[in-house]
């Protein structure tokens, strides 16, 4: 078996059962979601997205995962996660370089930018939902 070097940008990565990362065709857009999702169903909810985004502005949308947490590792520069909690309140925090955040299951989110910032995110992605900003 060969491995091939892959940029996370482009390609997310599949954790799944039993220990298993399975690279990921190239990202296309908001369809490419549904297919992530047919190709690893066998998986269910103990299966992870693995990304990288890049960022030069706030988000135009909320999200949230209800059927797990997502880890939110700041890569560089600098972002400020915004959670609304159960209750409709709202709380933020500033990560840079090196620092992270978890997005419990079932909390919306949405994020600024103040200054361009790598983002990784895992992700526990069925049942994703958004919304608008």
């Amino acid at each position: 078996m060969t491995a091939r070097a892959h940029d996370l940008r482009t390609h997310p990565v599949h954790l799944g059962l039993g220990a298993k990362a399975a690279a990921q065709p190239a990202f296309t857009g908001m369809e490419w979601y549904a297919a992530y999702a047919q190709r690893n169903a066998a998986d269910g909810r103990e299966g992870r997205l693995v990304s990288m985004y890049d960022f030069t502005s706030d988000w135009d949308v909320w999200e949230m995962h209800p059927l797990g947490d997502e880890l939110v590792v700041c890569l560089s520069g600098e972002l400020t996660l915004i959670q609304e909690g159960p209750d409709g309140g709202l709380h933020s925090e500033t990560i840079t370089a090196g620092q992270y955040i978890i997005n419990p299951a079932g909390v919306w989110h949405t994020a600024n930018v103040a200054a361009a910032a790598s983002v990784l995110f895992v992700t526990a992605g069925e049942g994703t939902e958004g919304r608008p900003r």
